[in-house]
C-alpha cells in the first residue's frame, strides 16, 4: 500500500521544511482514482498539498497565524485533466491535438510518438518524412524508418519526437542515468541580496509579482497556482509564437497577459523593466534558451537582487538531452511509462497515462518550490534559483510504486461536475476545474478572468 502522507512528507521535508507543519494537512481518498497502474492520484495529491501548505506557511510568516489545508485525492487527479473538462459557453473547448500527433510503428516494430501541435513542429516532421499532412501518409512514411533513427533525426532538426523505451532501456540510457542522479527539484542560492519585506495584503501571495514565461501546461499550471494564492502574475508571450487555445484559456485564469518579443531590443528593454519590479520569474525554455537573450538566472539576479528564478524544462539541465525539446507525452514515451502501462493493461503498443500527469504534478511542485524560495528570501535574503523538469517528476512518480488501477473508471465530464466552477472570461462563460486544495483561512481562487494573449500593456498594475 502507498501511504500518501509519507509521500507528502518526503516531498515537504525534501526542501528542508518543518515536518510539524504536516499536522495541519488533511488528506482524503485512496488509489485508484484514474485508470492507471501508476499512483497518479497520490502524485497529484502530494503535489497539490505541498503547494497549498507552502502557501499556508507563507501566510503564517506574514500574518503569524496557521491554517488547515485539505486535499482530496480524486479532486487532485481531476485537476490533472483540467484541459479535458473545459467548456466555453456550454460547448467543448477547441481540439487540443493536431490530427497527425500520436504514436506510430516504425520498420523495426518499435514506436515513436510525434508532437505536432505547433505548426513549425508539424511542418518539420512532414518535411523530414516527405509526406502529406494525413495520418495514413505519416503511417506509411514511418515504415521506412527505424524508431531510434527517426527520434535522432527529429532532434537534430529541433523537432519533438520520442521513441518508446522500456524502463530498463531508459535506465541504461545516458539521459536516464543523468536524471537518476538528480533530486526531485532543487532550490539553490545564486546571489546576495537583503531580505525583502512582505507587501501588504490579506492573501498568501498578495502583492507578489510573478513574471510568467511558460507555455502549454506545466509552467502555466505552476503560475496558475501562484495566482490562486493571490500573486500578480504577468504572462509574457511573443506575438510571433503559436499557442494552443484551450490551454491558454484554462491556465490563463487569474493572470495578466502581455506581448513582448525578446528577440527585439525594445522588447528586451520592456521585459527588463518588468523584471526589475518582479519577485519571481518562471521560465520554461530549454536550458540556455533565455540565457541567449540576456536573461539567465545570474543576469536576472544582477538586474534584480533578491529575485526567485524558476527554471522548468523537459529532460532536466543535466545529461546529453538537456537541450532537447520535449512535452509530457514525449517524456512519458521516452522514459518507459507508455511501455509499462501497456504491459500492465496487456495490450500491444504504447499506452499513455490517463492524464498529462508529469505536466500537472510539475506545475504544483513548481509553485511549492517557488514559494519555498520566496520564504527563504524573506527570512535570510539572497537570490534563488529553482530547477525542476518533467523527467525528474516522472522518475519520482515511478518511485511511488504501482497500483491495481488499470481497469478503474475513467471519469467523463458528467462524473466530475462537483469539481467544476463557472466564471466569466475574455472568451465567454467558462466551466472549468476549480483549484483542488482547501484552505481554512485563505481559500485559493482566481481574481482575474482568463483573457486573450496580449490583452494588457507590459506594465505592472
Amino acid at each position: 500500500m502507498i501511504d500518501p502522507r509519507n509521500v507528502l512528507r518526503t516531498v515537504w521535508t525534501g526542501l528542508g521544511h518543518d515536518p510539524t507543519a504536516l499536522d495541519r494537512v488533511d488528506l482524503t481518498g485512496a488509489e485508484p482514482v484514474l485508470p492507471s497502474s501508476f499512483a497518479v492520484g497520490t502524485a497529484m495529491q502530494a503535489s497539490v498539498a505541498a503547494s497549498a501548505l507552502a502557501a499556508a506557511e507563507v501566510w503564517k510568516a506574514r500574518m503569524g497565524k496557521a491554517q488547515r489545508v485539505g486535499v482530496d485525492m480524486r479532486a487532485a487527479a481531476i485537476a490533472a485533466r483540467s484541459e479535458r473538462y473545459l467548456q466555453i459557453e456550454g460547448q467543448p473547448a477547441p481540439e487540443l491535438w493536431d490530427k497527425i500527433a500520436g504514436a506510430y510503428q516504425c520498420s523495426d516494430g518499435r514506436y515513436v510518438r510525434l508532437h505536432t501541435n505547433f505548426p513549425h513542429h508539424r511542418d518539420g516532421v512532414l518535411k523530414l518524412l516527405g509526406c502529406a499532412y494525413e495520418k495514413a501518409a505519416v503511417t506509411e512514411a514511418l515504415k521506412g524508418w527505424k524508431a531510434f533513427d527517426f527520434e535522432q533525426a527529429a532532434a537534430d532538426a529541433n523537432l519533438v519526437v520520442a521513441a518508446m523505451r522500456s524502463f530498463d532501456e531508459w535506465d541504461a540510457h545516458p539521459q536516464g542515468q543523468a536524471i537518476a542522479r538528480l533530486p526531485l527539484m532543487s532550490v539553490e542560492r545564486i546571489g546576495e541580496a537583503a531580505p525583502r519585506g512582505w507587501p501588504e495584503g490579506a492573501r498568501p501571495l498578495a502583492g507578489i509579482k510573478v513574471l510568467d514565461l511558460t507555455r502549454i501546461i506545466a509552467g502555466p499550471v505552476g503560475t496558475l497556482t501562484l495566482a490562486a494564492h493571490g500573486a500578480n502574475v504577468m504572462l509574457v508571450t511573443s506575438p510571433n509564437l503559436p499557442s494552443v487555445a484551450p490551454l491558454v484559456i484554462d491556465t490563463g485564469r487569474g493572470k495578466l497577459s502581455t506581448h513582448i518579443d525578446l528577440h527585439d531590443a525594445q522588447g528586451r528593454d520592456a521585459f527588463a523593466a518588468l523584471l526589475r519590479e518582479a519577485d519571481i520569474v518562471v521560465q520554461g525554455y530549454r536550458p540556455g534558451g533565455l540565457a541567449a537573450l540576456g536573461f539567465a538566472p545570474d543576469a536576472a539576479a544582477r538586474v534584480n537582487p533578491g529575485i526567485v528564478y524558476v527554471s522548468l524544462c523537459a529532460y532536466s539541465h543535466e545529461g546529453p538531452w538537456a537541450g532537447r525539446r520535449g512535452f509530457d507525452s514525449l517524456v512519458q514515451t521516452a522514459s518507459g511509462f507508455n511501455d509499462a502501462e501497456a504491459k500492465a493493461a496487456g495490450i500491444e503498443g504504447p499506452k499513455p497515462l490517463p492524464a498529462q500527469i508529469l505536466d500537472h504534478a510539475s506545475g504544483y511542485l513548481l509553485a511549492f518550490a517557488a514559494m519555498t524560495a520566496l520564504r527563504r528570501q524573506r527570512a535570510e535574503g539572497g537570490s534563488w534559483h529553482v530547477r525542476l523538469s518533467l523527467a525528474q517528476t516522472g522518475r519520482w512518480l515511478r518511485s511511488l510504486g504501482r497500483v491495481d488501477g488499470v481497469n478503474a473508471h475513467d471519469p467523463a465530464r458528467g462524473d466530475v461536475l462537483d469539481c467544476l466552477e463557472e466564471s466569466d472570461s475574455g472568451f465567454g462563460r467558462l466551466s472549468a476545474v476549480r483549484h483542488p486544495a482547501l484552505m481554512s483561512e485563505t481559500p485559493p481562487y482566481w481574481s482575474r478572468p482568463s483573457v486573450p494573449l496580449g490583452t494588457h500593456p507590459p506594465a505592472w498594475p
